[in-house]
């Protein structure tokens, strides 16, 4: 039995899992994660998030360029909740 995973904390550093790689698919106007049995079609703002993570950025530095970027503030909560499902999901490591 594998314990259980703890949620990404703002200092961590996190990147795309090694067995996926993150790509924009033009036909579908998209970003995907590929991997050996498929496809994962991220939607707008899990593209946003996933292309920024390069294994050196913290996910409050993260946070900052998005409410930057996006001319908005208060997505702490969002990027977090989606950062909890893509480690769930095997995307993304800490």
């Amino acid at each position: 039995m594998t314990a259980p995973q703890t949620a990404m904390g703002l200092e961590a550093r996190p990147h795309v899992a090694g067995h996926f790689r993150l790509q924009w698919e033009e036909v579908q106007k998209a970003w995907v994660l590929l991997y050996p049995e498929g496809m994962v079609k991220l939607n707008g703002s899990g593209g946003e998030i996933m292309q920024r993570l390069d294994g050196e950025k913290t996910v409050q530095a993260l946070i900052d360029e998005l409410e930057h970027q996006f001319d908005t503030s208060g997505l702490a909560a969002d990027v977090l909740d989606f950062l909890a499902i893509a480690q769930r999901q095997g995307w993304v490591k800490p």
